[in-house]
């Protein structure tokens, strides 16, 4: 998008903040928040907030990197771990509180928000399938080596599915936000 994507304003805060408030109203205690190497700002955007912030020093890595690097940041032992991505800023915290109560329902299970049959997220994995991460694996191969694992859970929030990769989905991600025009 030529800019990073989480510092775009979306009303009055950047798309990061966004993120981190639902998760923050959903009441996830321990929040770990990855950042690039070329975080360009981002870690500034974050202050005030009760968030333990690591880098991926790794430019262009996948997000199993991240996502290796977060886990060993958690600071205390949990049954699971949702996995949030920094460009989905209208996945509400009803949504994330209803991914959390269907993983204490199913604790085994890896949870899956959808939107109209679509899978979306933020997804919680159980943490013994997130140690299969650390062998070198991705998300993608732990959902479809516990594919009978996985528990779809379908939720009126058309913000799991709403990312921004291109300049059209921030303009989307505005008009559905409410907002006016690029910011």
């Amino acid at each position: 998008m030529g800019c990073p994507k989480q510092l775009l304003a979306l009303g009055h805060k950047p798309v990061i903040r966004h993120c981190l408030d639902n998760i923050i109203a959903a009441g996830i205690q321990q929040i770990v928040v990855v950042l690039g190497a070329e975080s360009n700002g981002t870690a500034a955007a974050l202050q005030g907030l009760s968030v333990t912030i690591v880098v991926n020093e790794k430019t262009g890595s996948e997000m199993a990197e991240s996502v290796r690097i977060g886990l060993r940041a958690l600071e205390s032992p949990s049954s699971g771990v949702l996995i949030c991505l920094g460009d989905h800023p209208l996945a509400s915290a009803e949504t994330m509180r209803t991914v959390v109560l269907a993983h204490r329902e199913s604790p085994a299970d890896i949870i899956i928000p959808a939107y109209n049959g679509r899978r979306g997220h933020p997804s919680l994995f159980p943490s013994a399938h997130l140690d299969e991460i650390f062998s070198g694996g991705t998300l993608r191969n732990i959902i479809d080596k516990h594919s009978r694992r996985v528990r779809m859970i379908e939720v009126p929030d058309e913000g799991v599915i709403l990312d921004m990769d291109t300049r059209e989905d921030y303009e989307n991600m505005m008009k559905r936000a409410g907002f006016r025009g690029a910011q």
